[in-house]
């Protein structure tokens, strides 16, 4: 049986990037040499490329996961991690990529033709990379993002100028054979043809390519035989040339029914709308140019056959040509008469003018949003999400082992504004707070009491003080107790100020002076 697929899942994944360094430079007579850890290598892309060496989709029907290499750590000495080498993987010319969902990603169609399926994650900053004059040498470092990744599907769609239809052995491969370089296999049993052929044909100054769609038979447009498999190959040509068998044996058909039952499953499938023209409107497959051919003239019932239907064909306004592809007669004919219709195409074709992008010298739009804030709720509480490419990936970033790097987050976070926009959209000391989509999010209490600029707390590194006491209390508490102790202070000076206008502080000194000299004369006579 022939390997060919055209329709395959794929599941790709990016490489993930790697960790930055943190190292702090020591040789020998040169203290505080300061931090020398370098940043992490970037993960390697997964691309779809068209090549020309590819001509099915068989390599990912059985390898159906594909992941890109990682990028490696960073090194101490200011050594970079290597990055991660992208996966580049060889579809054939007319390959569609789809999501899940069906829509249509990309359309591959000339070589060279490049899809980013998944994107390489970022290396992490090392710490000298986050050093600056305040924060000397950080005891952290950032971490890779991990790589992207999704699950598409590829559909080989054949890029041929002129498609071949017809019953199972009605000589299609031998016409293609005929008039082309192309060798398909040729046989006398129906279902010859397991694959789509495609040959390149010259008639005079024109060339085009010719695909041979294996046979249709009723009931192919809703998965009977092999049509359905390969109707989609039609799809991209411009004209259609029927294979009419008038050298047929079977009793129950002749070419006038052939033709109708042809174009009742060329009607019954529903062609992509991705293939539009310029208009935005795409061209059925029944309204396309065609062009009959009367195949099997050589033998003796077929020249008595053709005769017979080919004034019916020309009533309905098709241009019938007689040939044999085994004796190779009346092919010129028919293969000038398909270079009409393709230099027809071409010349209607109407070439999109490139979209050229003029640069942008001030920016005149205000600051763009970095992210949004959303209240929901959960049992009864207020939860607060913060959404955005910023804080997401700062999250993914982050060591949450390291208080350090987790104040460094939280100064970010201040220098980005979502401190001041949590006050202004209602939200309360102690509220929860998500940060991300729900697959990778983190969640915390908000308490809006750490300062900012943990390089100027005098921590170890690796430490925040800020974050030692987890059970710190909020601005409210602190001011209510602040208050309290500026009360309880004024109403002691008072009682104070009371007992010295009263006089009671200086009786009781003179009488304590007294007792104690007293004493003193006492001590002295024993003596």
């Amino acid at each position: 049986m022939a390997a060919f697929v055209d329709r395959v899942t794929l599941n790709v994944t990016a490489g993930n990037g790697g960790h930055g360094c943190v190292s702090i430079k020591r040789e020998k007579f040169k203290p505080l040499g300061g931090p020398d850890g370098a940043k992490g290598g970037d993960g390697g892309n997964v691309i779809l490329r068209v090549d020309p060496q590819v001509t099915t989709l068989l390599e990912f029907h059985h390898l159906p996961h594909r992941k890109a290499n990682n990028g490696e750590p960073g090194q101490g000495g200011l050594r970079p991690g290597k990055q991660g080498e992208d996966l580049v993987l060889g579809v054939p010319a007319g390959t569609v990529v789809k999501s899940k969902d069906g829509d249509i990603l990309a359309d591959l169609v000339k070589t060279g033709d490049e899809f980013l399926a998944a994107q390489g994650g970022m290396g992490g900053l090392g710490n000298a990379a986050i050093a600056s004059d305040k924060r000397k040498a950080p005891g952290f470092a950032l971490l890779g993002t991990p790589g992207t990744g999704q699950e598409v599907v590829l559909e080989l769609k054949s890029v041929a100028d002129i498609a071949l239809v017809g019953y199972p052995s009605a000589g299609k491969s031998s016409l293609i054979g005929s008039i082309s370089a192309a060798r398909p296999k040729i046989a006398d049993y129906p279902f010859t043809t397991l694959v789509p052929n495609l040959g390149v044909v010259q008639a005079g100054e024109v060339r085009f390519t010719v695909a041979d769609v294996p046979g249709l038979i009723p009931g192919a447009s809703e998965g009977k035989g092999l049509g359905h498999e390969f109707l989609r190959h039609v799809e991209r040509c411009a004209a259609i040339v029927h294979v009419l068998d008038c050298g047929s044996l079977e009793t129950d058909r002749d070419p006038i029914h052939d033709l109708e039952t042809i174009e009742a499953e060329l009607a019954a499938y529903e062609a992509d709308s991705s293939f539009a023209g310029t208009d935005g409107t795409s061209v059925a497959l029944t309204e396309r140019p065609k062009l009959i051919a009367l195949n099997k003239v050589d033998m003796p019932d077929g020249s008595d056959m053709a005769e017979f239907v080919r004034p019916e064909l020309e009533k309905r306004g098709y241009r019938v040509f007689e040939i044999s592809a085994l004796a190779r007669n009346g092919l010129r004919e028919l293969t000038f008469a398909m270079a009409e219709l393709v230099e027809q195409a071409r010349s209607e074709r109407v070439e999109e003018a490139p979209i050229v992008e003029v640069p942008m010298l001030r920016q005149r739009t205000g600051k763009k949003t970095e992210f949004i804030i959303r209240r929901e709720e959960v049992n009864f509480e207020p939860l607060w999400r913060v959404i955005g490419e910023k804080p997401e990936r700062w999250i993914v970033q982050t060591d949450f082992r390291n208080d350090e790097a987790v104040g460094y987050l939280a100064d970010r976070l201040a220098k980005l504004g979502v401190e001041n926009q949590l006050f202004k959209a209602g939200a309360k000391p102690g509220d929860a707070v998500v940060i991300g989509a729900e697959d990778n999010s983190v969640v915390f209490d908000w308490e809006p009491t750490m300062a900012a600029g943990a390089e100027l707390l005098g921590s170890r590194r690796g430490e925040d003080i800020r974050l030692e006491d987890r059970n710190r209390k909020t601005r409210e508490e602190k001011r209510a107790e602040h208050d309290e102790r500026r009360a309880a202070k004024a109403a002691a000076r008072e009682e104070l100020e009371a007992e010295r206008r009263a006089g009671i502080w200086t009786e009781s000194v003179h009488a304590k002076n007294a007792e104690r000299a007293a004493q003193n004369r006492a001590a002295d006579k024993e003596d």
